[in-house]
């Protein structure tokens, strides 16, 4: 019943908010916002005595913070232009609603800017004993707490038209790759864009062209997704790829009906 229940009740959600589709982001909870930082720097001069406030939960050193919080930012303004652009096409229907994990950091950072550009905005939660806690940003009616992530996988899969991966750990690794799983074996039917946020960061954790290399994934698997290491490069690859593989390639004119949320059907 549990399972049903976070199929139906988030379909229904969808339905009434009139959710065509979605671009997902991933990335780190643990990614500080500049105010983050600012407490943590503040706590470390021993200006503030308030550690609940402190979203760290491994220290970082200057230069490395900053770097994490450049990554915030760059979130923050790629959720913004992406949603600037969504609410500049003509459809009844909501197109391409910025969608995150509902927690901090990079979730938080995506969430924030796509509110910030008065667009609608989704937060998939999910229960942890940590981190995971919904973030302001995501509207109210699209706020979800899932207890199953395999649900909550579903939601992320089957609504997105594109992914945007920022600088994540195990989480974002787990999700990026069951992503790229589905697409390299064709089980989604509806194509999903995929950019890699950040190309310094990704080639130090893994070496995606090894894999190539040691004949583990084809040549053409590492066509799947493309890097990107601004926000502007970022928005251009996604807006690209939506208009090719989507908005050129439907049917339907700008203003007809069709049932919401747009789900993608796997392939058999």
């Amino acid at each position: 019943m549990r399972i049903l229940s976070e199929y139906s009740s988030p379909l229904a959600q969808f339905r009434r908010e009139r959710i065509q589709d979605t671009v997902v982001f991933f990335g780190s909870a643990r990614t500080p916002s500049p105010e983050d930082l600012q407490r943590e720097q503040e706590l470390a001069a021993g200006k503030s005595d308030d550690t609940a406030q402190s979203a760290r939960k491994v220290p970082l050193d200057g230069e490395t913070a900053q770097e994490m919080v450049q990554y915030y930012q760059d979130a923050r303004k790629l959720a913004h232009l992406l949603t600037d652009w969504s609410l500049s096409l003509k459809y009844p229907r909501h197109r391409f609603v910025v969608t995150s994990g509902g927690g901090p950091g990079i979730m938080e950072a995506a969430n924030r800017g796509a509110y910030e550009a008065g667009g609608k905005t989704i937060g998939l939660n999910i229960r942890l004993p940590f981190e995971q806690e919904p973030n302001r940003y995501i509207t109210p009616a699209l706020n979800f707490e899932f207890h199953y992530f395999f649900m909550r996988k579903y939601w992320f899969a089957y609504l997105a038209k594109a992914l945007v991966v920022f600088p994540g750990g195990f989480g974002t690794l787990d999700e990026m790759f069951e992503i790229l799983t589905l697409s390299q074996t064709n089980k989604l039917a509806k194509k999903i864009g995929i950019v890699v946020y950040g190309s310094s960061y990704w080639k130090q954790v893994i070496n995606l062209d090894a894999l190539v290399q040691k004949g583990a994934i084809s040549a053409a698997d590492r066509e799947l997704f493309q890097f990107a290491d601004t926000p502007e490069e970022a928005f251009a690859l996604l807006r690209d790829g939506l208009i090719h593989n989507h908005l050129e390639r439907e049917h339907l004119a700008p203003g007809a009906e069709i049932e919401v949320p747009e789900i993608a059907h796997t392939r058999r």
